[in-house]
């Protein structure tokens, strides 16, 4: 039996008809993704307040506040300097390995912290997001957005270490900006991705420390790339060499040092950087958008 629209009583018109011209949709119908990025938009200004609060709530009871987001990478870079630097010798194979092993360290903790509290922007923030409507992305974006501000003021730092170090400022510093732009974009995806994965599977956060530290390792962090090509060869190597961290840190690197080994061409690695920026910054919003609806049910 075919159905029949309903209609309002006052005007005879079709109530879907009716809603159309208002703009009214179904309640709780997913937006297209156009309109949600428009949405997101449009909560700008929430994103920035809710990253501030994060940052004042997080570090505002410590002595040193913010200083802290430049000692931790500088507290690990003294470490891993100690262990891999002086006592397993791979400083040996770097003509200047302080700044190269500040510059991995520094540019994989700003990823490993995005997804470390990427993880738990939605399973942590269930009371917020049931008792007032916002688009959800607002969070691991916010989330991204502290860590953003607080590899800036490690990038300074870290630029410091590298002419403190001998080397010179050359043109290619310029670069410093759209390789940073690029892994932020990379990272802002991930946060995307990994937040919507620790609301559905509560034991995937208790996988990353281990996910991240494999990851660490692969990304010739705490000694040379080069190392890979003698211990691998073939679609191994290939499949190593194309790591997204490994390709940011040594682009980080080619632009601030001069004379630094890498796994590729610089053309080869701006290339993949690009490609894993697009891949994962449009994949991790497309992947977090289609569970929209489903965030902080159940």
């Amino acid at each position: 039996m075919p159905q029949t629209a309903v209609a309002d009583s006052d005007t005879g018109i079709p109530l879907r008809e009716l809603a159309r011209r208002h703009g009214l949709t179904a309640a709780g119908r997913l937006p297209s993704l156009p309109a949600y990025t428009r949405l997101l938009w449009s909560y700008r200004h929430f994103i920035t307040s809710y990253a501030n609060a994060k940052v004042t709530s997080s570090l505002g009871k410590t002595r040193l506040g913010m200083v802290w987001q430049v000692l931790t990478p500088l507290i690990n870079a003294a470490v891993y300097f100690v262990i891999f630097g002086v006592l397993l010798g791979t400083s040996q194979d770097i003509k200047n390995f302080v700044p190269y092993l500040c510059t991995g360290v520094f540019l994989f903790q700003f990823t490993q912290s995005v997804v470390q509290a990427g993880i738990q922007s939605i399973s942590g923030n269930l009371g917020l997001i049931r008792a007032l409507h916002f688009p959800r992305a607002s969070l691991p974006l916010a989330i991204t957005t502290v860590e953003v501000r607080n590899m800036l003021a490690s990038m300074t730092v870290l630029m410091l270490i590298v002419l403190g170090s001998g080397e010179p400022l050359t043109l290619d510093w310029l670069l410093v900006v759209p390789i940073f732009l690029l892994q932020a974009i990379f990272n802002a995806g991930l946060a995307m991705a990994v937040a919507r994965l620790g609301s559905k599977v509560a034991d995937f956060k208790q996988l990353v420390p281990f996910i991240m530290r494999i990851w660490l390792y692969g990304s010739a962090v705490l000694y040379p790339v080069t190392m890979f090509e003698q211990k691998l060869d073939g679609w191994l190597l290939a499949v190593v060499e194309a790591n997204p961290l490994l390709v940011f840190i040594d682009l980080m690197r080619h632009a601030l040092m001069e004379d630094v080994p890498l796994a590729a061409s610089p053309m080869v690695l701006w290339l993949e950087a690009v490609a894993w920026t697009l891949v994962v910054g449009l994949s991790g919003f497309v992947y977090f958008w289609r569970g929209e609806k489903g965030y902080g049910r159940g």
